[in-house]
């Protein structure tokens, strides 16, 4: 039999998914052993950066016009306040129980918000409200888990390929799935937590729940810098054309982690 031939359309999404496992696999694995060396804020704020959704932009900004964008950046605002309630359920559930049914809460509250809020239509105002009164409670609700010690496991061999393949294969799933269920299903596994996921899978059995629940405590502080850049990206896009918006944003994340790492480190509870 003759070997398929692939068409321009499957070589660009087979390039993208492969980049976008690879960076975040990348990502991924060096917050987990950032926090596990440095412990769990300098790990969660690596983690919090726009590992996945960054990329994501740049090859929606290459096929897209600025509008579009803008558009998609007004659903991923709120879809962050989805990802902060999968947070604070996996940091609140975690403190007494293992990883699966630690995860399996967590992803049960993110379906349920998703369910609740895709009835609405969004505005920005509404948009931001809702980002303002999620963060605000998840932060006050999640500060008091910040802080645990954190064991040093031990390291063998495989431990590098396997976390590879681990958020490799849960990437692919991801995009895959996404690709071929529709543009509602598209649109809400686009913005799936799968950092906060990867750590959950790599880090909960290694560490324990306590300790990991640190991390993504911790990981909350920089969600509402994450908000803000995708903020900055719907009101931005259409002025000022997606590469610049999108360069916006991405600074606007880092500088806001920075802050949280410096309002800390002088006892500031951000």
């Amino acid at each position: 039999m003759a070997p398929r031939n692939v068409s321009p359309p499957d070589v660009a999404f087979l390039f993208g998914l492969t980049l976008k496992m690879a960076i975040t696999a990348s990502f991924v694995i060096f917050a987990s052993f950032t926090a596990e060396r440095a412990g769990a804020l300098i790990g969660a704020m690596v983690a919090s950066l726009p590992i996945s959704a960054g990329p994501a932009y740049v090859f929606l900004a290459l096929d897209h016009d600025s509008t579009f964008i803008a558009v998609s950046a007004l659903s991923s605002l709120v879809s962050n306040a989805v990802t902060c309630l999968f947070a604070l359920a996996y940091v609140v559930v975690a403190q007494r129980h293992g990883m699966l049914s630690s995860l399996v809460a967590a992803l049960t509250i993110w379906a349920i918000a998703w369910l609740v809020l895709a009835t609405i239509e969004w505005s920005f105002f509404r948009a931001a409200l809702l980002t303002i009164v999620v963060l605000a409670a998840c932060l006050l609700l999640s500060s008091r888990y910040r802080h645990a010690p954190m064991p040093v496991p031990a390291r063998r061999w495989y431990d590098l390929p396997v976390r590879a393949s681990l958020v490799a294969l849960l990437v692919c799933a991801v995009v895959t799935l996404g690709s071929r269920l529709g543009p509602f299903i598209s649109g809400v596994l686009a913005v799936f937590p799968i950092v906060f996921t990867s750590l959950i899978l790599i880090l909960h059995p290694r560490v324990g729940g306590r300790a990991n629940a640190a991390v993504i405590a911790n990981a909350i502080s920089g969600l509402p810098g994450f908000a803000i850049a995708i903020a900055t990206v719907h009101l931005a896009a259409v002025p000022l054309g997606a590469a610049a918006a999108l360069a916006l944003a991405l600074l606007v994340a880092i500088g806001w982690n920075a802050m949280v790492l410096t309002a800390r480190r002088r006892g500031i509870p951000i």
